[in-house]
């Protein structure tokens, strides 16, 4: 992979400035660590995923969902707390796991703030 010098660059400077990169926390392909730990990277894809899937068929924001959305977010707010207080290791896997709910969840927040907002002052 000759010739990502400045591209790698750019990736780790943009990666420390939203999260803490941390070796043993971040996957790994052949010697180039993710420019983010696993649980961003999962939240990040989980977030790319449902924007992707809204574009191309409707969803009826309702409460149900808007639980369904907060409840999805539980598992990595537990991992995570769960894991700074050294009540537990968690590993990678379980890190982007839970990181792809949260991000489908944080996902289906934002667009129900965003659908909520255009309801309420009209557009």
């Amino acid at each position: 992979m000759k010739g990502w010098g400045p591209i790698q660059n750019i990736l780790k400077v943009s990666g420390s400035c939203i999260c803490h990169r941390i070796p043993e926390r971040t996957f790994r392909v052949n010697n180039y660590y993710f420019p983010v730990c696993s649980r961003c990277t999962g939240i990040y894809l989980g977030s790319i995923i449902y924007f992707i899937y809204v574009y191309f068929y409707y969803v009826d924001y309702n409460i149900w969902l808007i639980i369904l959305a907060i409840l999805m977010i539980i598992p990595t707010f537990l991992d995570g707390l769960t894991q700074y207080f050294n009540l537990r290791i968690s590993n990678n896997y379980l890190r982007f796991t839970s990181g792809v709910l949260a991000g489908l969840g944080l996902a289906i927040l934002v667009k129900y703030f965003k659908w909520a907002l255009f309801l309420y002052f009209g557009s």
